[in-house]
């Protein structure tokens, strides 16, 4: 698929959500993201929760029978394979290439392209177009994007993300002793999922969890036990999809 020119834009609101205290002022992120998709336009509108704290994520669209269809948003760290504190070779973290397979493998699986290190992740030599990546927002965000192409009506809007370090009593730092993969993720990546049915009158759709990702991204399982998460799941707050 061909995608317009860099066509994510990133723009703060000058509004003030709510009321300030001081000089503080909670600025809205807004991300479009414009390509060939012929569908009507669709608002997915973040608001973060409590556990809040540079998380990585990814947005996706499937059929109903979860077929991956589209990445509409991805991190850039994950999507280029490329981080800010990648190398530490020099004593210092500084920005390198990273493998990090347990952030996002639900994501990485359902979207099936293999790495030549056999990871399902975008890598530096076969990245995640411009137009479907950029830097994970800070705070609340909403992405305008369209739905598959018109004869499409009913489908399933994905969305994981998952936060480095954020242990709890059952994934703790030596659960998976030698697994580093797992100890740069703790609790494993969060699936969320919202059934749109475009035909209907309802104009607005929630995300709800459904399900964790692999603890250090082996496999593409989701695991609907979600008994053993805490924090993790107080990271989002809401996620809804918005008809205009």
């Amino acid at each position: 698929m061909k995608y317009l020119a860099k066509s994510i834009l990133f723009i703060l609101s000058a509004a003030l959500l709510g009321t300030a205290t001081g000089n503080e002022a909670k600025a809205q992120e807004k991300i479009i993201v414009e390509n060939e998709n012929t569908g009507i336009p669709l608002e997915l509108v973040f608001k973060k929760g409590r556990s809040h704290n540079h998380p990585l994520m990814a947005v996706w669209i499937e059929d109903i029978d979860s077929t991956f269809i589209q990445t509409i948003y991805v991190a850039e760290s994950i999507g280029k394979g490329y981080f800010r504190y990648g190398d530490a070779s020099e004593g210092r973290w500084m920005p390198g290439p990273l493998r990090r397979p347990a952030a996002l493998p639900y994501w990485g699986h359902q979207r099936g392209i293999r790495a030549d290190d056999g990871y399902f992740l975008p890598s530096q030599d076969d990245p995640v177009p411009d137009a479907l990546t950029g830097p994970t927002p800070k705070s609340d965000f909403t992405i305008y994007f369209r739905a598959p192409k018109s004869n499409i009506r009913q489908f399933r809007v994905l969305f994981e993300i998952n936060q480095s370090w954020d242990w709890n009593e059952y994934w703790t730092n030596n659960k998976f002793p030698g697994d580093e993969h797992y100890m740069s993720s703790s609790q494993p990546a969060l699936v969320y999922e919202a059934r749109i049915d475009l035909d209907s009158d309802k104009r607005e759709y929630h995300l709800h969890p459904v399900g964790h990702s692999h603890w250090s991204g082996r496999n593409g399982n989701l695991y609907t036990d979600l008994s053993t998460i805490s924090t993790a799941l107080d990271i989002i707050e809401s996620i809804t999809i918005r008809i205009p």
